[in-house]
């Protein structure tokens, strides 16, 4: 069972994206609370996943999201936005943020999305805009996509495509033959040469630097 906790200040957003999750088989919405209450309840009730607003009136998502990075064990923290403020996007990207999900995004969908976060995948809503991605890369990469995808070694750079792909480590090492211990350490080295802390960061570059195709409606990386 995925445990989800949703953290928005709109009691009809926590309400219908309650109903909807509870509604698979295997997802259990166990706190749906206000941001104000988001942290301490992460400790109560230990989700697997936190779906978080970026913008709230009593206390900001991207505060929230540095203070659950902080834990221990800290949880898969994905984003909610309505993506009208490009700079809140570049910043949640830079802190850690697993994907991003949008307040209207298809309910038929949601459910796929938090099974691909529970699988260690990366997920950006469809609608994420390129004015968004080429913001966040603009402002974080100290030199163009593609020199520091050179600085990867041809495993690292098969890697990194899985990893954009949304598979998991124990995915990557199915496909590619590869031991988990063996992957772990691949990955590990290509968010190092990348000068990245997530695989959304890197998933990112390697889109700018021209190694993945075209994005597909309702894509997840």
């Amino acid at each position: 069972m995925i445990r989800v906790q949703v953290v928005d200040d709109e009691a009809l957003i926590r309400v219908g994206f309650t109903h909807i999750l509870n509604a698979a088989d295997d997802i259990e919405v166990v706190a749906a609370v206000p941001g104000g209450q988001a942290v301490r309840t992460v400790r109560e009730v230990h989700p697997d996943i936190v779906l978080l607003d970026i913008r709230m009136p009593d206390v900001d998502g991207l505060t929230v999201l540095a203070d659950l990075r902080r834990l221990p064990d800290p949880p898969v923290v994905a984003m909610l936005t309505t993506f009208d403020a490009d700079e809140y996007v570049a910043t949640a990207l830079r802190s850690g943020a697993a994907g991003f999900l949008l307040k209207d995004t298809d309910p038929e969908q949601l459910p796929f999305l938090i099974r691909a976060l529970a699988e260690g995948s990366t997920v950006l809503s469809s609608k994420v805009t390129r004015k968004v991605v080429d913001g966040y890369l603009d402002k974080s990469a100290r030199e163009p996509a593609a020199r520091l995808a050179a600085r990867l070694t041809e495993r690292e750079r098969a890697v990194l495509v899985l990893m954009a792909e949304g598979l998991a480590n124990a995915d990557i090492g199915e496909r590619m033959h590869l031991s988990a211990g063996t992957v772990k350490g691949h990955v590990s080295a290509v968010l190092s040469k990348l000068e990245v802390n997530s695989r959304v960061q890197a998933a990112l570059i390697a889109e700018r630097a021209g190694m993945l195709g075209p994005p597909q409606a309702g894509d997840t990386r």
